[in-house]
């Protein structure tokens, strides 16, 4: 139709723009992805690798770590193999479970590991879990 003009409003849209919201969350978590990794914290031990399910261990359990070069700390205070025993003794009389989780390198000789085994026994830790890592 010749001659007839059409109204076009300009009217605010009153709708949010949530992309720079989306793509600064998207940011954030990638973020989040990379560095969480790099948080965990703790003693360099190279763990032995198994098919087995890993054990969950909580923050107030007793973990044994025996280094690759022999020494051996309890809950991050080293120890040696002869007073492990009374030292484990002593710290698990107040424990109800008295369950005790051993990390061992696997360059670690096999004796090292056996003897800190019996003491741990020996001292009365009923359970005796061994961290290992996931194939």
């Amino acid at each position: 139709m010749p001659g007839v003009r059409l109204r076009h409003s300009h009217r605010a849209v009153a709708e949010i723009n949530v992309t720079p919201f989306v793509d600064v969350m998207l940011v954030l978590l990638i973020i989040f992805m990379v560095t969480a990794p790099m948080l965990q914290q703790g003693l360099d031990v190279d763990l032995p690798e198994t098919t087995t399910q890993p054990l969950r261990i909580r923050d107030d359990t007793l973990v044994l770590t025996v280094m690759k070069d022999g020494k051996i700390r309890l809950a991050d205070i080293e120890v040696s193999l002869e007073e492990l025993e009374s030292k484990l003794k002593a710290i698990l009389e107040g424990v109800e479970g008295k369950q005790v989780f051993l990390r061992a390198d696997k360059k670690v000789p096999y004796g090292i590991v056996v003897k800190a085994m019996a003491a741990t026994r020996l001292a009365g830790a009923k359970k005796l879990g061994i961290v290992t890592e996931p194939d």
